[in-house]
């Protein structure tokens, strides 16, 4: 282990809300914690506050008298950066604006010892940029902590082209010994959480944008069925609709424009129109006293068919079979084409692919789930050239499992397959360049945003040539390059052909 010892002094400056989050943290660690503010008299009141959270743990049970009392004797405000002339590990957390950042690392250098760590706890600024200034460049580091600080576990920790692997090793071990769970990352714009995550929210509204289903339903499809703990609609609402556009625009203008992170331009028109979301009182949804909670979609009841056949192998909605057969469907199997649901009337149900229903006779697409027997809705999609009797089968069929059911238009990829395909490729492509490795992403995922899988787990239960075939049939479809799979998910595809012995 090269944590930092709890004998020597952490400083935090910027005494806003995630810093003194951030010193609360190290300070019940152990650690001596000084906080600093350019705004004279704001370190006093942050360090006050702090201590106002803690006697809240207290009278809560989660923190015992004794502790609670050595942790506010380990706590002080500084009134000036010379007052960090001690510490062994300076955290900024400041406003989010480069040359600011810079000043301020280079008159830290000036004053902490030559063993001292700098970190920034930026979420979009790169790491490599604000270490240029500095004549060692090699100890500064990223900690990209998430916000509540003390609540959520997850840290980012971010390897700059300079930072020395010691130095990151460092603020790894010491961020783990502070009961956080820290994730390696190369400096990379949105480091792992603010990149991968950008087709949970892009998707949603392209499809939103194509007509495809409105907001509410698109939400509720995400929840009940891709198992997500929010919808992004509600979510960006929740975040504000300005702040995560600022980042994906962001991240877009960092991958020099690349199609896979086009902002979206209905969220465009929001920002602009002021509906910024809760904080507004209207984004996505309206907000008040008064205001109408969301409804999706759900078809009114069907008849389901009282037999099907199942065509080859339906893969990832094999559990279906079973599902059919506990509710008294009589099921027929062949083990010859497919992969599809024949239904009575001579019209088939197709996992979602990304084709679409208008390219065949009589066919309707179902989405992707978490989990089919969990699910309590499903989405299903059919062109208008798919006949009724067909779209009322499909309905019954899920209806008579317990599910609630979603009719959306012939939108390509549908849902939470398009959704887990690109967080898979994004994934896969990150790997691949040296970003983080694959369990680090999982990881990070799965605690800086809720995720019910993390991207790869999702790829090894659905198959490595899943989310390839998907995006691939998309990219035919929607040209432009936003869906064309990366080479990384082609080789990977590509090697379990050669390990099959396929070609």
């Amino acid at each position: 282990m090269t944590a930092i010892e709890r004998s020597r002094t952490v400083a935090v400056v910027g005494a806003g809300t995630m810093g003194q989050g951030i010193a609360q943290v190290a300070l019940l660690a152990g650690h001596p914690v000084l906080l600093h503010d350019a705004l004279p008299g704001r370190a006093r009141e942050a360090t006050e506050a702090v201590a106002g959270r803690i006697e809240r743990l207290v009278d809560k049970g989660r923190l015992d008298r004794a502790a609670a009392d050595a942790a506010l004797g380990r706590l002080a405000a500084a009134e000036r950066l010379a007052d960090l002339a001690g510490t062994a590990l300076v955290i900024e957390a400041i406003v989010e604006d480069a040359d600011v950042k810079r000043r301020l690392f280079t008159e830290l250098e000036a004053v902490v010892p030559a063993d001292a760590l700098l970190a920034t706890n930026t979420s979009s600024l790169s790491v490599t940029e604000l270490a240029g200034a500095l004549t060692h460049p090699g100890r500064f580091v990223g900690l990209h902590f998430f916000n509540p600080a003390p609540l959520l576990p997850l840290v980012e920790v971010v390897s700059g082209f300079a930072t020395d692997p010691q130095a990151a090793d460092t603020a790894y071990d010491t961020v783990l010994g502070w009961g956080k769970t820290p994730v390696r990352c190369a400096d990379t714009p949105g480091f792992i959480v603010n990149r991968i995550a950008r087709p949970f929210y892009a998707e949603a509204f392209a499809v939103h944008e194509e007509q495809g289903a409105d907001p509410a339903t698109i939400d509720a499809v995400l929840r009940e069925c891709g198992g997500f703990r929010m919808g992004p609609f509600e979510l960006t609402d929740l975040i504000g609709q300005d702040v995560n556009e600022a980042v994906t625009r962001s991240v877009w203008e960092s991958f020099f424009r690349s199609p896979k992170f086009t902002p979206s331009l209905a969220q465009r028109r929001l920002v602009q129109s002021g509906r910024l979301g809760r904080k507004s009182g209207h984004g996505w949804y309206p907000y008040g006293p008064q205001a109408p909670a969301p409804q999706p979609h759900t078809a009114p009841p069907a008849e389901a068919p009282e037999k099907v056949t199942v065509v080859g192998d339906l893969g990832p909605a094999a559990a279906l079979v079973e599902l059919f057969e506990e509710a008294g469907i009589a099921v027929t199997t062949s083990e010859t084409g497919g992969p599809y649901i024949q239904l009575p009337g001579e019209g088939q149900l197709v996992l979602a692919d990304g084709r679409t229903s208008i390219e065949f006779s009589d066919v309707v697409y179902f989405d992707l789930a978490l989990d089919y027997r969990g699910a309590t809705r499903i989405a299903l999609s059919a062109s208008e050239d798919t006949s009724e009797r067909t779209l009322a089968e499909a309905v019954g069929l899920f209806q008579k499992l317990g599910k609630q059911v979603s009719v959306i238009g012939d939108v390509p990829g549908m849902i939470v397959a398009r959704t887990v395909a690109m967080l898979i490729d994004l994934t896969a492509d990150a790997v691949a360049r040296g970003t983080a490795t694959a369990e680090d992403i999982d990881t990070a995922m799965k605690l800086g945003v809720n995720y019910p899988l993390g991207p790869w787990e999702w790829n090894e239960r659905l198959g490595r040539d899943w989310a390839y075939d998907l995006l691939h049939h998309l990219d035919e479809r929607c040209p432009g390059g936003r869906y064309a799979p990366s080479l990384a998910l082609y080789r990977l595809g590509y090697r379990d052909d050669e390990e099959n012995g396929t070609s």
